[in-house]
């Protein structure tokens, strides 16, 4: 899930910046400090929208930098368990595939793919034994977060699933509600 949070935080600012204005220093800084952060509290900074105040600035003993408390907005995606995402298949490898979700790749392991029997190919494609679905680099699928890990924050891990109604490919999606459709009669 997408959210806009509030922070409030003390930022240094380096002297180089002095020169600068106050309001564009601080933005540098805290797109320094926050790019590519991530956090179980936070989820992953995305960036930062706005700063809505900068307190009065204070030097301390033995760092030329200066320290204004700040509030501002930031821009985070925070995934959480059961959530339905959509992305992108950025790779395929032969244990499962990655799917761009937000600022992250969440991991889809080759039995999470589909309910069939799963083959990698030398192509870089997974294919379902019998029910001859693929799987390949650019699909846009839609799948469920069932794992989230923030164990290592460099590298946190989200893990899914496509093994559910309804979701996979959006080929297969769209296969499937047309599959319905004619079952129950239903015109367009």
């Amino acid at each position: 899930m997408f959210y806009e949070i509030k922070i409030k935080d003390h930022i240094r600012v380096d002297p180089t910046q002095f020169n600068d204005n106050i309001k564009e220093s601080v933005i540098k800084s805290l797109n320094e400090k926050f790019e590519g952060y991530a956090s179980e509290e936070l989820g992953f900074v995305i960036g930062i929208s706005d700063v809505n105040e900068i307190g009065e600035g204070k030097i301390l003993s033995g760092d030329g930098g200066v320290y204004y408390e700040t509030n501002f907005i930031v821009y985070t995606f925070k995934p959480e368990l059961q959530e339905l995402v959509v992305g992108k298949i950025s790779e395929i490898t032969n244990f499962g595939a990655f799917l761009e979700i937000g600022p992250i790749d969440g991991m889809i392991h080759i039995g999470q793919t589909m309910d069939d029997y799963v083959s990698f190919s030398k192509e870089n494609v997974l294919l379902g034994k019998e029910s001859n679905r693929t799987i390949k680099t650019g699909d846009i699928c839609r799948a469920r977060i069932i794992a989230i890990s923030y164990k290592d924050l460099t590298n946190p891990k989200i893990g899914l699933t496509m093994r559910q109604p309804w979701l996979g490919n959006e080929m297969w999606i769209k296969e499937d509600l047309a599959k319905n459709k004619e079952k129950t009669g239903e015109k367009e």
